[in-house]
């Protein structure tokens, strides 16, 4: 499958939660019956203090199955509300950190590779470099496939988060009140 029709079938949800025990245990073995895969999932309190956790998944689904996963999801105690983020109507972003082998022969390009996709060097040793990016989840991909002729030897990535583009209007897919 191609990515660009991989990308058409993931679906970003940003979920609202009481931030209490359980609750991303519950919310993710619900995709888990439904055999549903989560490709993505991140979760951190929200600006209203400790009150609620905005939960963002990124499922590979098709759309029939997604409306039931929202519904059955819509029937847990503490979820406030669900919205589906399009990608068009969404910002989007994400953290990657890799550790490359860089010897003095290679550390000047990972520096300048680092620094083309605005990332930052962010601890030096004497054969490796660990460096952290911040962006959309295309430039990560990118900057990962062109670290491929570089031996990583440790990558992370956080996974997506994601709200509204200011101006669009994601689809409330459900909201208790």
């Amino acid at each position: 499958m191609s990515p660009r029709s991989r990308e058409s079938r993931l679906h970003v949800l940003s979920v609202l939660v009481e931030n209490k025990a359980g609750v991303l245990a519950r919310v993710a073995g619900l995709f888990s019956r439904r055999g549903f895969n989560i490709s993505s999932l991140a979760v951190a309190p929200t600006d209203e203090g400790e009150r609620f956790s905005r939960i963002t998944i990124v499922v590979d689904v098709d759309a029939a199955p997604l409306e039931q996963v929202v519904h059955q999801l819509d029937k847990l105690v503490n979820v406030v509300e669900i919205s589906e983020l399009a990608p068009a109507d969404a910002v989007q972003g994400e953290l990657l950190l890799a550790t490359v082998e860089a010897g003095p022969a290679e550390r000047s390009q990972v520096i300048e590779l680092v620094g083309v996709f605005g990332g930052e060097v962010v601890d030096v040793g004497t054969s490796q470099l660990t460096v952290m990016l911040a962006g959309r989840p295309d430039q990560l991909d990118s900057f990962e496939r062109l670290l491929e002729g570089y031996r990583v030897a440790g990558l992370q990535r956080t996974g997506r988060v994601a709200l509204p583009k200011l101006g669009a209007s994601s689809p409330r897919l459900s909201q208790v009140g």
